[in-house]
């Protein structure tokens, strides 16, 4: 791919609070998804199919596994000389300020310095979709804005600080509003934005005088009428995680191929940290229907609709069904699961029962006996 005039920047702590278990020990951006993927990878994967070659991963806490997940960047060929892939850690920001990204922004004016881009596109890590950067970048110049806005019509989610538009036939936005816990439809920012870095450099810096923290209330909102802001609706399919229910849908969604098949596309691949294990092994009196299955899982007994993840090990007698286990997990004999999430290093003994539902999963916390 081409290389563009765009610096990328992902925040993969924002929306912690939306997944409450599973961020209390990595990063939003670093949550396991559809058996060997972590959420970062769709942004990440979407900012290096549309030419960026230069992308920082603004860090707040927890991001010791999103580190390893990333290292070098070589999986997203981010691994090179000049430019790649940045860690840019937390510099003099609070969890209070961090959460309105403006705090990490003006602590990253190094950083902007030495960047040769006259763009930013800023990401973050809770929508999983396929999501063409590259036109909205082309979007972005067309239209002269000052200010992209990626939104999505739709059901709006359940998200503190939530960001929803108004905008009239050209296009420009004339209103925004910002709402807690989401009801109804319209249109609703997923935090894709695209702008000048001169002219983001110089809103974070106004914010941070006035003792603003906010990027949606106290920029995209204070400057609606003055800024042109333009809204691009995002047409692909873009999977929107806002909760423990959402990130379980997300994943069972895997399971229809259709599905599957608009999120990974040859054309423009979701790429992921490479590691080489032996193939899954499936034994005599295994059972496997309608699941994702990993490499260097072991499956004895009887697993449906299921998302299991590498080196999973399923035990003769167990029974799944409607599940996502993780990484390292063992599941033993006579154990009847439905509707669980498992995470990383569970064990769960012989003959235990736990039935879930669709809209309320029973999560089980990393390396936990049952």
């Amino acid at each position: 791919m081409r290389k563009t005039n765009v610096l990328g920047l992902i925040f993969p702590n924002m929306h912690d609070e939306a997944l409450r278990d599973l961020t209390a020990i990595r990063a939003f951006g670093s949550v396991p998804f559809a058996g060997r993927y972590r959420l970062i990878d769709f942004p990440l994967s979407n900012m290096v199919n549309a030419g960026v070659s230069k992308v920082g991963v603004v860090t707040k806490s927890n991001y010791q596994s999103l580190m390893d997940h990333l290292g070098s960047g070589k999986a997203w060929d981010l691994s090179r000389k000049n430019e790649g892939l940045y860690i840019l850690p937390p510099f003099g920001a609070t969890d209070e300020s961090y959460s309105g990204r403006v705090a990490s922004l003006a602590g990253m004016e190094a950083f902007f310095a030495n960047s040769k881009e006259d763009y930013v596109v800023m990401s973050d890590c809770h929508v999983v979709g396929n999501i063409d950067y590259g036109k909205l970048i082309k979007a972005h110049t067309a239209t002269g804005a000052d200010i992209t806005v990626g939104y999505i019509r739709g059901e709006l989610p359940r998200l503190d600080n939530l960001m929803v538009l108004q905008a009239d036939n050209d296009g420009r936005v004339t209103d925004i509003t910002i709402e807690n816990g989401g009801e109804g439809e319209g249109n609703f920012g997923i935090g894709l934005y695209v702008l000048r870095k001169d002219l983001l450099v110089q809103l974070v810096r106004n914010a941070v005088s006035r003792n603003q923290t906010h990027f949606e209330r106290d920029i995209l909102q204070r400057y609606v009428a003055d800024l042109n802001i333009q809204g691009y609706e995002v047409t692909e399919q873009a999977l929107v995680i806002s909760s423990l229910a959402s990130y379980y849908a997300a994943n069972m969604a895997m399971l229809d191929g259709e599905k599957r098949g608009k999120l990974f596309l040859n054309e423009r691949q979701i790429y992921t940290k490479v590691r080489d294990c032996c193939p899954a092994m499936y034994g005599l009196e295994s059972n496997v229907s309608n699941s994702l299955v990993a490499d260097g899982a072991i499956i004895n007994g009887t697993v449906k609709n299921s998302i299991i993840f590498r080196n999973v090990r399923i035990e003769e007698g167990a029974e799944l069904e409607d599940c996502i286990v993780m990484q390292g997990a063992v599941v033993f004999g006579g154990t009847k699961l439905g509707s669980v999430v498992l995470d990383k290093d569970v064990v769960v003994k012989e003959s235990r029962t736990l039935q879930g539902y669709a809209s309320f999963p029973i999560y089980i916390d990393k390396k936990s006996i049952v």
